[in-house]
């Protein structure tokens, strides 16, 4: 069985040596491959991909030109990944990118029919309350228990990715997995997983209530078309 981890990377040259580092221990695990996205940085991220990854064999790095939404970085990343189980998670170190292979006991217990998550512990409290809130609106408007739907790593097989149509490009990958997933009516799986602080930098959406609030809007939006392209 074998893994490919895909990790979209816009500005994240300060996190890059933690991150590569960490995803090193997964070099003795045979066959998992690590997939870092350049998501069209504009900071020296490219640069510093390439000096960190040329020792490791199991982690390779894209480069996408221009930043067309954290989902299009992802599935730049699916589109070149090898595995037969895939996998997705941030790149800024508040969730552990060894998660994996607590994610990977799911699939050797259960089959590919499995659509793993984690359920994030340990985050500030107006995060979690923003969280439960957005948990009963996807619910209530799409008829599917849908919790921590941004939690992190998220763990599929290729059949399931395969039979994907028209995924978002934008934060809403997320929520179109996990629904997909649900209408699949594959096995879901939850693992707890610490949420830390951020190493170094800020985040590149949740800075402030102004940018919650669009991200918010952008959600809603999608959470409707979603509705609609189903029926």
């Amino acid at each position: 069985m074998n893994l490919s981890l895909i990790i979209p990377c816009y500005n994240e040259a300060q996190n890059l040596q933690l991150l590569v580092e960490r995803c090193a221990g997964l070099k003795d695990i045979k066959d998992i491959e690590v997939v870092l996205v350049d998501n069209g940085s504009t900071d020296n991220t490219p640069e510093c991909m390439a000096e960190l990854t040329r020792h490791h064999d199991h982690i390779r790095f894209i480069r996408v030109d221009v930043n067309k939404g954290y989902g299009f970085g992802i599935l730049a990343g699916l589109e070149v990944a090898r595995g037969n189980i895939l996998a997705w998670t941030h790149a800024d170190m508040q969730t552990d990118p060894i998660d994996v292979l607590e994610g990977l006991k799911y699939f050797i217990a259960h089959g590919d029919e499995v659509f793993v998550k984690g359920r994030r512990y340990g985050r500030p409290v107006m995060d979690v309350f923003f969280t439960i809130g957005m948990t009963i609106f996807e619910t209530l408007l799409l008829r599917r228990v849908l919790i921590d739907i941004n939690a992190q790593p998220t763990m599929f097989s290729r059949n399931f990715y395969m039979s994907w149509k028209n995924p978002p490009h934008d934060f809403s990958l997320d929520l179109f997995a996990y629904y997909m997933a649900k209408e699949n009516g594959l096995h879901i799986c939850r693992m707890p997983v610490l949420f830390g602080e951020r190493a170094y930098g800020v985040s590149h959406w949740n800075i402030n209530w102004k940018a919650k609030i669009k991200f918010i809007h952008r959600t809603l939006q999608y959470s409707f078309e979603l509705k609609k392209r189903v029926r």
